[in-house]
């Protein structure tokens, strides 16, 4: 089952940059879209179902053309959860889940803390959100969770640890809480299978940054530790360009 995480920033301006085609090329089974940015009504959902995704589901935030998560998949889930059930989260659209015969899939975008109101709820989701997970994994064991979660975990996944060690995304409180999420049952797939420095999932539009690979990595496929032994592969995918993220893979065994 190879499945990808990709933060599209906005799904309509991906694919006017080729999105449908290069998904086609890479074939995933399952892929988890967050920022799509977009009400079904708004997105060709016939292009993509042509494209062999006939199985689509999205999640927009109440706010038009912000937020919002979406997943794709060649084959139906049995169940598709919308949302935790927790206002806060849910009205901006940042979590949905598919549960498959052999593991459940959820797509994930965390908020960003871009000034102090929006860190102050940066925290709140985040706290929450360990509870629900807490609590989701008692009766669905086996969780990938796929998606922009706004923090680099560790100096290596940021080109500049030292200039942004107080920047939002690198704080040590935000650093501390991934740790201590993956510590409750969680591997980062790609770390996984990669150790090595300048592997980035997210570079800013500004001074050639994606050009001088100066980016962060904050895009994660995490997977339940009870998956471990079915874990095959996981890799950065930087030649896409839809957006001003690249996907991330992970391929575990059926």
């Amino acid at each position: 089952m190879k499945i990808i995480s990709y933060n599209v920033n906005g799904i309509r301006a991906a694919i006017s940059k080729g999105f449908i085609d290069w998904l086609q090329h890479a074939n995933p089974d399952v892929i988890c879209l967050q920022e799509i940015k977009a009400t079904e009504d708004q997105i060709p959902v016939e292009d993509i179902t042509k494209a062999g995704y006939p199985y689509q589901y999205y999640y927009p935030a109440t706010k038009k053309g912000y937020s919002g998560v979406a997943i794709l998949s060649k084959t139906k889930p049995n169940n598709v959860v919308y949302g935790t059930g927790i206002q806060h989260m849910d009205f901006e659209g940042r979590n949905l889940r598919a549960d498959f015969d052999t593991c459940s899939v959820m797509s994930l975008y965390l908020p960003s803390g871009t000034n102090i109101q929006r860190l102050d709820h940066k925290f709140m989701f985040m706290d929450d959100f360990q509870t629900y997970i807490n609590e989701l994994k008692k009766i669905t064991p086996n969780l990938i969770i796929c998606g922009d979660y706004n923090i680099c975990h560790e100096a290596i996944d940021i080109h500049d640890p030292v200039r942004n060690k107080t920047v939002s995304g690198f704080l040590p409180a935000e650093r501390a809480w991934l740790d201590g999420f993956m510590k409750t049952g969680f591997i980062d797939s790609f770390r996984h299978f990669n150790k090595e420095p300048h592997n980035y999932s997210w570079w800013s539009y500004r001074a050639g940054a994606r050009g001088n690979n100066k980016g962060w990595r904050i895009d994660y496929n995490l997977v339940s530790d009870s998956l471990q032994h079915k874990l095959k592969r996981a890799v950065i995918l930087p030649d896409a360009v839809h957006s001003d993220h690249c996907p991330v893979l992970v391929e575990i065994e059926d």
